[in-house]
């Protein structure tokens, strides 16, 4: 075990994801991990396999798409209860690196209220299970739910227990955001001093932001041992969010000069103490904030619009003279590049492909030439292309639904002295056009409720979401919307100078989910009757 070298290990598809709001279908998941890969993350917790079907064949496809032996490893959560140790085991069964990951609460407030059973009783379910789990594969990792809570003396006896029965990592999660730094770097310490067994696994930390100490707590515990971390891009999560992945990791690069004596480095070494390619940060924070709907706040740390931006004369005045007066990082350091046009009118598909390559989209030929002419419709109405808008026009035919439905013409009328109206014409799946009107609160509304009598799909839509993609009055508007059927969360998205034809599409994507779901389920009812 290379002990100067911190694991990152994300779980923004699983923790992240029960952010209220935020929930992910399999395509959006898939979508995320490729990007988590090439972000460089060591191990991606891809679900709770237990936890529903669409969980399970989830982390499937992840391990499938990304679990390749140069990849990272794939892991899935378990509680410790032998079926979802086996559903974990099962899910994992494509990735080449696989880890099911079991927990079981410790604190005696959880005994008490929600397990309703004893320290003893836990001790044995700890052992029994993580040695369940390591007949399946030997990369285990083991979690003492609410270990901030527990008493010490007994999260000793547990976690020796866990090691001794195959624990490869030992997670000790703040639950409930709850510690502070000097409590958690003196907990990992005392695990450190009092587990007989330690050198044989990782210690790991995972945290809530519940009074703003996530990133703060993590760093302490580095100080004291830890060598995994386990976080969310942009902190998204359970109330207020996981551990930034973007922060700490940003924090162990900048000040590395400052951590490297406490895992084992001289002082001076320039070696990155993650594995993580920093110039992806940003790309991961937008790709997962357009795909949960959670647009990020303008001041947040790393990746918020306002986080490399200066107004005060003074400030400006030291940054024209060298960024390092007001700046402890590039912003390029993050993959955030100056608003340059790279593109014009005149550009080809070569040059297209080319610079879509550089930013690390490698698009299908079918998907290729859908965004060619996104990019050629964009060119004619914007003066100034960016890499930004390109990528908005990448992730958007990344992101599109199976076309069932196609949107043909939106036309909306409004204005304070008048009602809200929309006429929109959609194809049909048989290849007809419908056209139909209606009126609304607004002009979103009105386009919805023309969309809806001529789809005629019953729905509640949940979220809407609108973010600009670059400054200016011609800036592509990013809309998300999500929306509800009996249940089930179906998404949709969309990229586009007139924010209401985005709006259509994106509603009209998501329906196409939808419709495509109800299809799909129709066939299979009828091959079951045959």
């Amino acid at each position: 075990m290379n002990q100067e070298q911190i694991i990152i290990f994300d779980t923004t598809l699983r923790d992240g994801e029960q952010c209220p709001g935020a929930t992910l279908n399999v395509d959006e998941k898939l979508l995320i991990a490729k990007q988590l890969a090439r972000l460089g993350v060591d191990v991606i917790e891809a679900g709770f396999a237990y936890a529903s079907p669409g969980d399970f064949e989830a982390i499937k496809k992840v391990a499938e798409a990304v679990g390749t032996e140069n990849g990272p490893v794939i892991c899935s959560l378990a509680r410790a209860i032998k079926n979802d140790i086996k559903a974990a085991a099962e899910s994992l069964k494509p990735a080449a690196k696989g880890r099911i990951h079991t927990f079981i609460s410790t604190s005696d407030i959880h005994l008490e209220y929600q397990l309703k059973k004893t320290r003893a009783e836990v001790l044995d379910i700890a052992g029994e299970m993580v040695a369940y789990a390591k007949s399946f594969m030997d990369d285990v990792e083991f979690s003492t739910m609410d270990a901030t809570r527990t008493e010490p003396e007994y999260l000793y006896q547990v976690l020796t227990r866990a090691i001794a029965a195959g624990a490869t990592t030992i997670n000790i999660p703040d639950t409930v955001g709850y510690t502070t730094p000097t409590e958690f770097g003196e907990l990992i310490k005392g695990i450190k001093e009092n587990v007989s067994n330690i050198d044989k696994a990782i210690i790991s930390v995972h945290g809530h932001n519940d009074i703003g100490l996530g990133v703060a707590n993590f760093l302490e515990a580095v100080k004291n041992g830890a060598r995994q971390l386990e976080c969310a891009i942009n902190g998204i999560g359970e109330r207020a969010g996981n551990t930034a992945l973007e922060e700490v990791v940003m924090a162990l690069h900048v000040r590395r000069q400052y951590f490297n004596p406490f895992v084992g480095r001289s002082a001076q070494s320039e070696a990155p103490l993650t594995n993580i390619d920093t110039r992806q940060i940003y790309k991961t924070s937008r790709l997962v904030s357009n795909l949960t709907g959670m647009l990020v706040q303008p001041n947040k740390a790393i990746v918020g619009a306002n986080a490399f931006a200066h107004e005060s004369g003074i400030h400006q005045d030291g940054i024209l003279k060298n960024k390092l007066t007001y700046e402890i990082m590039d912003a390029e350091s993050i993959g955030l590049t100056d608003n340059q046009i790279v593109l014009g009118k005149h550009s080809g598909r070569n040059a297209f492909r080319s610079r879509l390559k550089e930013l690390g989209f490698d698009l299908p030929e079918d998907e290729l030439n859908k965004a060619f002419l996104k990019f050629k419709d964009l060119a004619d109405k914007k003066k100034e292309i960016s890499d930004w808008d390109l990528e908005a026009i990448a992730n958007d035919e990344i992101q599109a639904s199976p076309e069932m439905f196609r949107v043909e013409l939106v036309q909306v009328s409004c204005g304070d002295r008048s009602t809200p109206t929309a006429t929109v014409t959609l194809r049909t799946p048989e290849g007809k056009e419908l056209t139909d009107a209606a009126i609304g609160t607004g002009p979103v509304d009105a386009v919805y409720k023309a969309i809806n009598r001529v789809i005629n799909v019953p729905n509640e839509l949940i979220e809407f979401s609108v973010q600009s993609v670059t400054a200016g009055i011609d800036a592509i508007g990013e809309v998300t919307i999500r929306l509800r059927y009996e249940g089930r969360v179906f998404s949709g998205h969309a990229a586009n100078t007139d924010i209401i034809v985005a709006s259509a599409q994106a509603y009209v994507n998501a329906l196409n989910r939808l419709y495509g779901s109800l299809k799909q389920e129709k066939r299979s009812q009828m091959a079951q009757e045959v």
